[in-house]
């Protein structure tokens, strides 16, 4: 998990939340299904007793920038000698918005009350987040406890706790997806959205950045994006096995 960030940002997501008082249960990695037999990929779920809170986790560093109707967002780097490298990813919240509406359709529940937080990294700055509806929620992931018991003292009980365990054990199962299951959730955002074997579906960042979704056909980890640092080949860019030294598989760019 050290070398893998997603799955690091996931954790300190659960990590900050921990404390949070009241009937709660987690779900990591939650593959819902959509239509035509596809998948979208939720990274933590809290089912508490003030609701359901679907969380994006972004595990980036560096200056944030976006608002809510922009389809893409901005990150923005030091690169050295005083300059900058921005690179673009997908509104989160737009992300989330997807999460949610599926969610909801999976449970077939009108009552269900949802609450969309995107939590960033520590390490980066929200510089300009233009947000226009209350019920978004664009946090640091320091700020991830107070936040959520501010909505939970505003909202109050709203689930019981044998229907937490009722959503729990109808979610569980879709957290247990093999690498067979993840490699085709990732060819369907391919055939979606375009997105070319060499274009990283997540950011940059400097030497080594993980693709969200992008799956070791060895072993079914993550990939990440490595830089040869000795030999002929100093300089160039591959995709690496994050289980490496156990996994040594390696693919061209």
């Amino acid at each position: 998990m050290l070398n893998d960030k997603g799955s690091l940002g996931e954790y300190y997501t659960y990590k900050y939340l921990k404390d949070l008082g009241g009937y709660k249960k987690y779900l990591f990695n939650c593959y819902v299904p959509k239509e035509n037999e596809e998948t979208t990929e939720i990274d933590v779920i809290l089912l508490h007793e003030s609701g359901i809170y679907v969380f994006e986790s972004k595990n980036y560093s560096g200056w944030i920038f976006g608002n809510e109707t922009q389809k893409y967002w901005t990150q923005t780097l030091p690169s050295g000698k005083g300059k900058s490298q921005k690179v673009k990813f997908f509104n989160p919240i737009m992300q989330n918005n997807l999460h949610i509406r599926w969610l909801k359709k999976l449970t077939d529940d009108e009552t269900l009350p949802f609450y969309s937080y995107i939590v960033f990294s520590d390490r980066c700055e929200l510089k300009n987040i233009d947000l226009s509806s209350d019920d978004k929620h664009v946090i640091k992931r320091y700020d991830i406890l107070s936040e959520v018991n501010k909505n939970v003292k505003n909202v109050g009980t709203k689930l019981t706790n044998e229907k937490i365990d009722e959503l729990y054990n109808t979610l569980y199962p879709l957290t247990q997806a093999d690498a067979e299951q993840k490699l085709k959730h990732i060819e369907d955002i391919k055939k979606k959205y375009d997105i070319q074997e060499n274009k990283p579906e997540t950011v940059a960042e400097e030497n080594k950045t993980e693709e969200k979704g992008k799956l070791c056909p060895k072993c079914g980890g993550r990939l990440v994006l490595r830089t040869t640092k000795n030999g002929e080949h100093k300089g160039e860019k591959f995709w690496g096995c994050s289980n490496f030294p156990k996994c040594r598989y390696i693919e061209k760019i």
